[in-house]
């Protein structure tokens, strides 16, 4: 199985538009050591010439660009098979309407994300007028074939409010927190060798470390340091908590959550401009790697 990290950042990608904080700065002046970074997505394949993405970001465009695997093939022939979504968010699905030149576009998404999707943001049905689009629903707990890869979603509970979710439909739409946010767990059928893909959880849960825990590859959410990171910049009025992210560093961070766990390598993804460990030289970075894990950057290629 490969994976290619396309973008490493979280929304608003690093540096962001219209942020001077002093990672943003230091990207821009050069002032310290630090690499930018597009935002969060990845590419996944069994076998490198068949790729499907998790989460389209709004760089999609310059992601594929800059991944040769991901080139036309052929006329308009693509290896891009599909998009795998995690959840609903515009940091996680503008890009599907960059996708509107191909022949279609298949979305695996679950329930509760479709319908935020077609009546809350509206993208699908935009997406429509332009080209057809197929959707299969992914239900947390069940496995998928994609032909020599395996996908099993799994919830990550979340209280963060969704803004553009539609009034109640019923179980499984994501009223009760259900398929709102899902991890990934990619499995090789031949080895029995898998990777999980988690760039957004509010908190490890029993359930969400047991579907981690024996992972020869983890990505996962890398938002924030500190949990009141933003609020002490006067970036924000919420904390990462609040806004459906767990922390990084500290007491009851993720670093700390998950040094218990048999993961062959962690590798953090969904990084807010804002966290001081997307500067090489900061002692936040040195902590991490200290761990053995790692701090993920785009283009960075991995095997499992």
């Amino acid at each position: 199985m490969r994976i290619r990290v396309l973008g490493a950042a979280a929304g608003g990608g690093f540096p962001q538009w219209n942020c001077g904080c002093p990672g943003c700065r230091a990207v821009r002046d050069g002032t310290r050591p630090t690499t930018p970074r597009t935002q969060s997505s990845i590419a996944v394949s069994p076998d490198g010439e068949r790729w499907w993405l998790v989460n389209a970001s709004p760089d999609v465009r310059t992601q594929l660009a800059d991944t040769p695997a991901l080139h036309p093939t052929g006329d308009r022939t693509t290896p891009l098979r599909g998009v795998l979504l995690t959840d609903a968010e515009i940091d996680h699905t503008l890009g599907l309407v960059l996708l509107r030149e191909g022949r279609g576009v298949h979305v695996h998404a679950t329930a509760a994300t479709e319908r935020t999707l077609r009546t809350g943001t509206g993208l699908l049905t935009t997406l429509e007028r332009f080209c057809p689009v197929t959707w299969t629903e992914v239900v947390p707990g069940a496995e998928r074939d994609l032909g020599g890869l395996v996908y099993r979603a799994f919830d990550a509970p979340t209280a963060k409010h969704d803004r553009f979710a539609p009034p109640p439909a019923g179980p499984g739409t994501g009223t009760d927190g259900t398929g709102r946010v899902v991890g990934y767990r990619f499995t090789d059928p031949a080895t029995g060798r898998f990777a999980v893909h988690l760039p957004g959880v509010q908190e490890l849960t029993p359930a969400v470390l047991a579907e981690i825990d024996g992972a020869d590859l983890l990505l996962v959410d890398g938002t924030t340091w500190h949990d009141d990171e933003m609020v002490r910049l006067g970036l924000a009025a919420r904390t990462a908590h609040d806004m459906g992210h767990l922390h990084v560093g500290g007491p009851g961070g993720s670093l700390e959550r998950l040094s218990g766990l048999r993961v062959g390598r962690t590798v953090y993804v969904h990084v807010n401009n804002t966290n001081p460990m997307l500067l090489d030289d900061s002692d936040e970075r040195a902590e991490v790697e200290k761990a053995g894990a790692l701090v993920g950057y785009d283009g960075l290629e991995l095997e499992v």
